[in-house]
């Protein structure tokens, strides 16, 4: 299993901060980055024979700085998705459908948010995703109905298969949000050329589990750990200091 790290956002919200440092690689914790915890717990999954790392043109130097003076025991690699602006991004499965061009991909492929931060580990995940058998999606329960209308909505039946998803919703129809963490099997991933072939929104992950819900068996992965994404110079202050508080 390949697992591929999206890391090629601007991250304009959080300026000044990101102006000339990626959002991934603001430290959280000691002069651990947001990137660091995200790779230590990849370091823990056995299945993962390589770590992909895509950004933009902007921030590649800074990234394969910080990959040589990583000291895990994973290979990485830094892919440059060539692009300089906000306005010129790819979107999140633009850069995937370049990566699986670039790179020939021919393995089961975990995709994961660069920006993230992991209250729990991925074993479990992954333990679901070879019992069933299947493309996979993370969900936990929302209850803050602003926060449902920024992310995508689930629905699932009692097997855990998809039922319905939507990005972004103006009328959620759950409270189970689905977060940037996926786990496509190798006979999917030429599915992305032909989602975006037909017109799909290359912007936010979700958007491609949402068009393939309908056409796959879809199962989804229930985790109660938290995920925090940073979202302002203020939230990003305050997950600092609780990370630092905790001392991990």
């Amino acid at each position: 299993m390949i697992a591929l790290i999206l890391a090629a956002g601007y991250a304009t919200r959080l300026y000044p901060l990101t102006i000339d440092t990626p959002k991934p690689l603001l430290p959280v914790q000691g002069e651990r980055t947001i990137l660091d915890l995200l790779v230590a717990r990849l370091e823990m999954l056995e299945d993962i024979a390589e770590i992909l790392i895509v950004t933009n043109d902007r921030f590649f130097v800074a990234f394969e700085q910080w990959r040589q003076e990583y000291r895990g025991r994973k290979p990485v690699r830094i892919l440059n998705d060539g692009t300089t602006s906000p306005e010129g991004r790819l979107g999140a499965i633009g850069d995937i459908q370049y990566v699986l061009e670039q790179e020939q991909i021919e393995d089961d492929l975990l995709v994961l948010a660069g920006d993230n931060v992991l209250g729990f580990g991925l074993e479990g995940y992954l333990d679901y995703f070879r019992k069933v058998g299947k493309d996979c999606i993370l969900v936990r329960t929302v209850d803050d109905p602003a926060e449902l209308r920024r992310i995508g909505v689930a629905e699932l039946d009692a097997q855990m298969r998809v039922v319905s998803l939507e990005e972004k919703p103006q009328q959620p129809r759950s409270n189970i949000g689905v977060f940037a963490l996926y786990i496509y099997k190798r006979s999917t991933l030429p599915l992305f050329s032909r989602y975006l072939a037909e017109g799909g929104n290359p912007d936010a992950p979700s958007y491609f589990p949402e068009w393939l819900h309908s056409r796959r068996e879809l199962r989804a992965y229930y985790t109660d750990g938290t995920i925090e994404d940073v979202g302002t110079p203020e939230a990003y202050g305050q997950m600092r200091a609780r990370l630092e508080g905790q001392g991990e």
